[in-house]
């Protein structure tokens, strides 16, 4: 069930990504300051995502997964028929809404349900479901887009109706699976959690000049048409499906702080080498490598999850979960609007400030510790097995 949820998810929610830039730009006119506003927009529900606790405490996690998939499907397909800037916002916040939650909720379920000895490799295959339901939706947005004269609304509600579907299906053709252990219905932050908090907030300021401007950048910079988008992030799912096992299965036997800094390092290199596009006037070949190679890089922020999972007491992960959605939009709340007007004067110091972040999350992965457990939750930790090799 999870990696059909994973699957329709990743088909509506991509499929709003690839065709969002162009739609915007070709049709509702924006620049980047409405980009910036739009993607603000869209990130509020994550910063409320921390209210799910409460609203888990009256109805069951998987029942409110499902309805917020299905919301998901409902606000993606209605998009094209508001061609406004009020409109999009509209629109967007409520797909924005099912998205975040549902999120929200089957991370906890993930952890909930996944023994520890087991949760990176089968994450990886659920990511991996996930990069399957994007390849079909830029497939089909590549074969059918002018070979049929397609417009924005047919996508739209193509995409949304998967989720839909899919919701309905899961919800009454899957049982209500059972946690073995209680879950607090209560907002819990812990002191010693507070590495995972840090790492949680600079990956959600880092990703939103990924998600807001790489997409934007292609069409603005490189004049790509949306069957150009849709190729591009069809290898960059392609890349994932097939990576993403072997990113569990390295996570399982060299642990998250290698993981993850691995993944930072990459970063690092890329954001710099993006900024390089707009100072030495690179070709759009330079430009995809890149998106590619950084759309590899974030799907190794899985290791964050696994982390958790080992530090954690798991009356802690549906409560957790929901705090570290919240912890992981506090940025993405103002940063979009606030990059946007950045953008406006200099693209390349936007890619600039991304890669200074991904230094501080080089830093953070350096105290993770090789056997990340309770009480050896940092290489501060007084447990002997923080500092293991």
């Amino acid at each position: 069930m999870l990696m059909l949820l994973a699957f329709a998810t990743a088909m509506t929610f991509s499929t709003w990504m690839a065709v969002a830039a162009n739609f915007v730009i070709e049709v509702v006119k924006f620049d980047g300051s409405d980009n910036g506003w739009m993607h603000t927009v869209r990130e509020i529900p994550g910063f409320l995502a921390f209210l799910a606790i409460f609203i888990v405490a009256l109805v069951r996690e998987q029942s409110f997964g499902l309805c917020s998939l299905f919301l998901l499907g409902l606000g993606s397909a209605l998009t094209a028929e508001f061609p406004t800037l009020q409109g999009v916002l509209v629109v967007t916040f409520i797909s924005s809404v099912g998205y975040h939650y549902y999120e929200t909720v089957a991370q906890s379920l993930q952890l909930q349900w996944l023994p520890k000895d087991k949760a990176p490799k089968v994450l990886g295959w659920i990511v991996s479901a996930g990069a399957f339901g994007a390849l079909i939706a830029y497939g089909f947005i590549i074969g059918f887009w002018e070979l049929f004269d397609l417009d924005y609304r047919v996508v739209y509600w193509a995409s949304g109706s998967v989720s839909m579907i899919v919701a309905l299906y899961c919800w009454f053709m899957f049982p209500n699976f059972r946690s073995d252990t209680f879950q607090a219905k209560k907002i819990i932050l812990k002191k010693r959690y507070w590495l995972y908090y840090a790492l949680v907030f600079m990956g959600g300021a880092r990703r939103q000049i990924f998600v807001v401007f790489a997409a934007f950048m292609m069409v603005e910079l490189y004049g790509f048409e949306l069957h150009h988008i849709a190729g591009l992030m069809l290898v960059n799912h392609l890349a994932t499906m097939l990576t993403s096992p072997f990113v569990g299965r390295m996570i399982a036997y060299m642990g998250e702080r290698f993981t993850l800094i691995i993944e930072y390092v990459g970063l690092i290199l890329v954001f710099v080498l993006y900024a390089g596009l707009y100072w030495f006037k690179w070709p759009w070949e330079v430009a995809a490598v890149l998106y590619v190679i950084d759309h590899i890089l974030f799907a190794m922020a899985f290791a964050q999850k696994t982390y958790f999972q080992k530090i954690a007491s798991p009356e802690d992960q549906a409560s957790s979960a929901a705090v570290a959605f919240t912890i992981n939009h506090i940025a993405a709340v103002f940063l979009p609007a606030l990059l946007g007007y950045l953008w406006l004067v200099d693209p390349a110091s936007v890619y600039s400030l991304a890669a200074a972040m991904a230094c501080i999350s080089l830093i953070l992965a350096f105290l993770v510790p090789r056997h990340p457990r309770e009480g050896a939750e940092t290489i501060f930790s007084k447990s002997p097995n923080a500092f293991a090799s």
